[in-house]
């Protein structure tokens, strides 16, 4: 493309964003204004950032470069600067750093989510065909109380009777405290040199796939699958995640290399951090899912079309998020 017409084509966004940063520089209240454009500013910056790096490839005019280059310095101090500095950082990593973290740990990843979902699914089918197998994972109160939750005459499935009558917000609560307290005890158990993160990805899957096949043979599959398919997409995802960065830190302590235990743990534990800060997000999400539509009263092909669609959404966000602006890691 020619500069002329490069210039033509991008130069109402840059002068959009001139204004703006016009506006917020002049602001006597900058920090109060800055949160009123945050969410502008951030999608303009990135995309001067796009339209400079190729002005330079391109090399394009000295005018030309200097002129982003200047904006780009202004962007860069309203969004560094101040308590808008903290917010964009955090947009940054859940807009691309968290996906792009995981991604270089794939292997462990997959190592955890197979050994959450491989013995789930062997539990599962086993407990489908041969009904009593139940009773060696859970005792008879506890298969009664899971059959009570997912009744469908439950008029809060997924919930327990004595819970039955709480409002969603207690419940979401509820499910805050459960979920993140699974995720934390998977991935510290990462401290056992990754055995207890092993163990408790696989009493995970146990429990999980002993539930749903008892609870799918003995009638239940439709109250069952559409309340835990939606959350499940985060929840089941972000509990891998902690598996995996328990996984590292285990590895590290394994195999520390021509390091010491202990400065190994440390450097893996800095890769094995925003895997950790991004499950405890994935597990909010599905907190608010849980609680708000999961057991609600909507139509069972309505939740599994919902639920396909947040499969969709966290496969794409974790596979592909932050590859085109910010390199293909």
């Amino acid at each position: 493309m020619r500069q002329l017409d490069f210039e033509r084509r991008h130069r109402d966004a840059w002068e959009q964003l001139r204004l703006l940063l016009d506006d917020l520089e002049r602001s006597r209240r900058k920090r109060r204004h800055s949160r009123d454009e945050l969410a502008r500013l951030p999608s303009l910056y990135r995309e001067l950032c796009n339209h400079y790096a190729i002005a330079r490839s391109r090399h394009y005019s000295p005018a030309l470069e200097q002129q982003l280059h200047e904006l780009v310095l202004r962007g860069h101090r309203q969004l560094y600067s101040g308590r808008g500095a903290e917010l964009w950082r955090l947009v940054q990593f859940i807009a691309y750093g968290f996906p792009r973290a995981l991604r270089r740990q794939i292997r462990y990843f997959w190592l955890a989510a197979a050994l959450l979902a491989l013995p789930g699914l062997l539990v599962g089918g086993f407990c489908y065909l041969q009904p009593e197998l139940i009773y060696s994972v859970m005792d008879e109160d506890q298969v009664a109380g899971m059959e009570a939750m997912y009744d469908p005459g439950n008029r809060k499935p997924g919930r327990s009777l004595e819970r039955s009558a709480e409002t969603d917000m207690m419940m979401f609560g509820h499910y805050i405290s459960n979920n993140i307290g699974i995720g934390f005890r998977t991935f510290a158990g990462g401290m056992l040199f990754g055995l207890g993160s092993v163990l408790l990805l696989l009493f995970n899957g146990v429990a999980i796939g002993a539930v749903a096949g008892h609870l799918t043979r003995v009638g239940y599959q439709d109250t069952f699958w559409s309340f835990v398919s939606g959350h499940g997409a985060f929840e089941l995802t972000a509990i891998a995640i902690c598996g995996a960065s328990g996984l590292i830190l285990g590895h590290a302590l394994i195999a520390p290399g021509q390091l010491t235990r202990l400065d190994a743990l440390k450097r893996r534990a800095r890769e094995a951090l925003p895997l950790v800060m991004g499950a405890a997000f994935m597990l909010l999400i599905a907190a608010v899912i849980e609680a708000f539509w999961s057991s609600g009263t909507a139509a069972v092909e309505i939740k599994y079309g919902v639920a396909g669609l947040l499969w969709l959404l966290v496969l794409y966000y974790l596979g592909f998020a932050g590859r085109e602006a910010h390199g293909t890691g």
